[in-house]
């Protein structure tokens, strides 16, 4: 299932707005994850968005509207569905390893396709839940697009956050009442207005990381 000329041209478009200098390639390599997401949602279901102009727009450059926040070289996307932010973001930036992880098989095994059909040699892919993962493991930045609340979000990976590293939680408006629920812990916590070209609704990241002590 191809992008008509339109689509393709809103996208490059938007990415311009970022101001994400991609090449040739990198756009062509986002478009081709989209037409096959477009091709296996039809049978498995892995997004509720299904028309192809709202996934542009709501999908592509929602994600990709983090990628100037995204600091260190290993990532973790958390409850990464089919994928959102991890692999378009790790298509901008091929210098950053993502790690993604989502508990449906479904969804894993459409990116496990993905990273070896697109050659996403900065990609892992980890099906389970991120409780599973080894406190060893530490991450510069963690991301979460639709992973669950900003508490439950903070308490499950601030222990897999490298010193000085961020988690950085995509949000609709902002949810004061979580941030509030996390204001008597040792947290920096900043709000960032998210500019999503071509979409009317507004968008923020919630920051996080360890305050600073001694």
């Amino acid at each position: 299932m191809q992008l008509t000329e339109q689509q393709a041209t809103r996208l490059a478009s938007g990415c311009e707005q970022l101001r994400l200098n991609l090449s040739d390639q990198q756009q062509q390599t986002i478009r081709a994850y989209l037409e096959n997401l477009l091709k296996w949602n039809q049978a498995y279901n892995l997004t509720a968005i299904r028309d192809p102009d709202d996934m542009v727009i709501k999908h592509l450059l929602d994600s990709l509207s983090i990628v100037p926040y995204v600091k260190g070289h290993r990532i973790l996307d958390v409850g990464t569905g089919p994928g959102l932010p991890g692999i378009p973001a790790s298509i901008c930036d091929p210098d950053h390893h993502w790690t993604l992880i989502d508990s449906n098989g479904k969804k894993t095994r459409f990116l496990v396709q993905m990273k070896a059909e697109l050659k996403l040699d900065n990609v892992s892919v980890i099906k389970g839940r991120i409780e599973s993962v080894p406190a060893s493991q530490r991450f510069d930045t963690i991301t979460s697009r639709a992973f669950s609340s900003l508490q439950n979000f903070v308490g499950v990976c601030l222990p897999l956050l490298e010193e000085g590293g961020e988690l950085l939680a995509m949000k609709g408006l902002v949810p004061e009442d979580e941030i509030e629920a996390l204001q008597q812990q040792a947290l920096e916590i900043r709000i960032e207005p998210l500019n999503v070209p071509y979409l009317h609704e507004e968008r923020h990241l919630i920051v996080v990381k360890r305050t600073h002590t001694g």
